[in-house]
C-alpha cells in the first residue's frame, strides 16, 4: 500500500464518523443553514424585496419566499451578468454554471467559492465513505480518469460561465490532480467522439484505478479502448481498476453491459451533483439510496411530486418528510438560490441516516391517459424483465402512442439491445405485467381496455449515439430522458428502428 492510500485509509474512518454524527442532528443542521442563509442575504436585492429581516422561522420563510423556477429568476441573473453586486447573495458569483433548459434555453446558475468548496468536499466524502466501508484505498496510488465536459470557460456578461464539470476542473485538490487524467488539452476537445478516442489513446497504457463518468459515455469509452488495444475485457487493459464512480443517470439499466465490458463485478460509487449543489452520495455498497448531504451548503424543501403544479401545494422541510413518498426537490443554497425547483424528484428510503433515491424528473413522465408513469417505474420494470429473461440493453426511452390507426393506444418503448433478441413479445409482455404491478393507474387502464399491451421497437446498433449526435448533444452531461409525455424524441428515433 502506497503513502497516499495509507493516509486516505486513516482519514476515511474519521470523516465517516463525523458524517454519521451530523446525520443524527440533520434537522437541527438544516434549520441552522436556513437561518444562516437568511441572515447573510438580508441586505441583498432579493433579501430586501422578500423582507428577510422579518423571517424568524420556517413558517415565515415559506410565506416570504415562493417556490420558483428559472423563468422566475432570469431578471436577477441578468442583473448579475451586467456586473451588479449583492443581487441574490452578497458580492458576485465566481461563475455561472450552464445547464440545459427547455423554455428558457441555456440556464445560468450562480456558483460562488462557498458552493465550489462544498462540491469538492462532498466528492471527497463520497470516496472516503467507500474507503471507510470497504478498506479499499489503493486506487489513490494509481491514475484516475474523469470523463467530463470541457474545462474551457466563456462568459455570460461579466461572469465566467461553463458546465459544472468544467468549472470544478479548475478547483480539484492537488492530491487528486497529480493522478488525474485526461490532460487539459484532451479535455478541451469539443467533438465527443474525437475526445473519447483521444482519451482512450492517452489512457490505454496507464495504471487506471478509478474511472468516473456518466454510464452511457463510459460504455463508449470502454468500447473504444477494446477496439484500440485488441483486448477482450477492460480488466485486461486496466488490471488495477477497482472503483467506478458515476452520476447523472440510474446505473442499473447499464450495469450488465458495463460489467460485461469490464469482465467482473466492479465496486461502484454513485454521486448526485447538480448545478445547484452536491445533493447526495452513496455511503454503503449494499444499502439502497444515497446519503443526503445535509451540511453541504443547501437547505432542502420538499413538495409531493403529484402536487407540484398545484397553486397551494404543501411545502415541507426535512423534519416532516415521510418514507416512500415521491417528492419534488426544492433547494436554497449559499450561492443565492431561493425556493428553487430543480426539476428532480426523490424518495426517502431511510431517516437514520437520511437516504434518498432519485426517482426522475418533474417533467419526465407519461400521463397521456392519467397513468402517471415515472422514470423510476420504467427503469425498474426494464431491469427486472431483463434479469428474468437474461437480456442486456444499451439504452431505452418510452413515449405514448395516443392515436394509432385502427387500434387501442399504447406505450411505445424504443430499445437498443447489446445483442440480438429473439422474442420481443415475451419481453413486452413481461415489462407490461411488471408495470401493472408497479403502477395501479396503468393497471386500471389495461384492465379497462383503455390501453393495449406496450410495444417494443428494437433499434439499430448505436441508435442512441446517432440520435444524440443528430441533436448536437453527444457526450458530456447530456442524456436521453427515460420517458416523455410527447412524441418528440420518439419521432427522432423512428428512423433507427430495425
Amino acid at each position: 500500500m502506497g503513502y497516499k492510500s495509507s493516509i486516505a485509509k486513516l482519514a476515511a474512518n474519521i470523516i465517516a464518523a463525523a458524517i454519521y454524527k451530523e446525520q443524527q442532528n440533520a434537522v437541527a443542521i438544516q434549520q441552522r443553514l436556513m437561518s444562516s442563509f437568511v441572515h447573510q442575504a438580508a441586505h441583498t436585492d432579493f433579501g430586501k424585496k422578500h423582507h428577510f429581516t422579518d423571517i424568524k422561522n420556517y413558517t415565515d420563510f415559506k410565506a416570504a419566499i415562493p417556490v420558483r423556477d428559472y423563468e422566475d429568476i432570469k431578471d436577477y441573473i441578468a442583473l448579475i451578468a451586467d456586473g451588479k453586486e449583492n443581487v441574490l447573495w452578497p458580492g458576485r458569483p465566481l461563475y455561472f454554471c450552464k445547464s440545459s433548459g427547455t423554455t428558457s434555453g441555456t440556464k445560468y446558475i450562480p456558483v460562488n467559492k462557498l458552493q465550489i468548496d462544498e462540491m469538492i468536499r462532498a466528492a471527497r466524502n463520497s470516496l472516503m465513505m467507500y474507503v471507510a466501508e470497504t478498506g479499499n484505498s489503493v486506487f489513490f496510488d494509481h491514475k484516475m480518469i474523469f470523463l467530463q465536459g470541457s474545462p474551457e470557460l466563456d462568459k455570460h456578461g461579466a461572469i465566467p460561465a461553463g458546465r459544472l464539470s468544467g468549472i470544478v476542473y479548475h478547483h480539484v485538490p492537488f492530491y487528486v490532480n497529480r493522478n488525474r487524467m485526461p490532460s487539459y488539452k484532451t479535455n478541451c476537445i469539443e467533438d465527443w467522439e474525437e475526445k473519447v478516442d483521444a482519451i482512450a489513446r492517452e489512457t490505454m497504457n496507464e495504471r487506471m484505478s478509478l474511472i468516473s463518468g456518466i454510464p452511457p459515455w463510459v460504455v463508449m469509452y470502454f468500447e473504444r479502448l477494446l477496439e484500440l488495444t485488441g483486448k477482450q475485457k477492460i480488466k485486461d487493459v486496466f488490471p488495477d481498476f477497482k472503483v467506478f464512480a458515476y452520476g447523472g443517470v440510474n446505473y442499473e439499466p447499464y450495469r450488465a453491459r458495463i460489467e460485461e465490458l469490464i469482465g467482473f463485478k466492479i465496486d461502484s460509487v454513485e454521486t448526485y451533483p447538480a448545478s445547484e449543489g452536491f445533493i447526495a452520495y452513496q455511503d454503503k455498497q449494499n444499502e439502497p439510496g444515497l446519503l443526503l448531504n445535509i451540511n453541504g451548503g443547501i437547505f432542502y424543501e420538499f413538495i409531493k411530486a403529484d402536487e407540484i403544479f398545484e397553486p397551494k401545494a404543501k411545502r415541507i422541510s426535512l423534519a416532516e418528510i415521510e418514507l416512500g413518498v415521491n417528492y419534488a426537490l426544492i433547494l436554497n443554497n449559499n450561492a443565492g438560490l431561493w425556493g428553487y425547483n430543480i426539476g428532480d424528484t426523490v424518495k426517502f428510503v431511510s431517516k437514520d441516516p437520511y437516504r434518498i433515491l432519485v426517482t426522475g424528473r418533474v417533467k419526465h413522465f407519461i400521463s397521456a391517459f392519467g397513468e402517471h408513469v415515472i422514470g423510476e417505474e420504467v427503469e425498474y420494470c426494464m431491469m427486472q424483465a431483463c434479469a428474468q429473461l437474461n437480456l442486456a440493453i444499451t439504452e431505452f426511452t418510452v413515449a405514448p402512442q395516443v392515436s394509432p390507426a385502427g387500434e387501442l393506444p399504447y406505450h411505445e418503448w424504443f430499445v437498443e439491445f447489446t445483442r440480438p433478441i429473439e422474442n420481443i413479445n415475451a419481453l413486452a409482455q413481461k415489462i407490461d405485467e411488471l408495470l401493472q404491478q408497479k403502477n395501479s393507474y396503468y393497471l386500471d387502464l389495461r384492465q379497462g381496455n383503455i390501453l393495449q399491451q406496450l410495444k417494443i421497437r428494437p433499434l439499430k446498433p448505436n441508435a442512441f449515439i446517432d440520435y444524440m449526435r443528430s441533436q448536437g448533444k453527444l457526450g458530456g452531461q447530456n442524456k436521453v430522458p427515460r420517458l416523455t409525455n410527447d412524441r418528440r424524441i420518439a419521432e427522432g428515433l423512428e428512423r433507427f428502428i430495425m
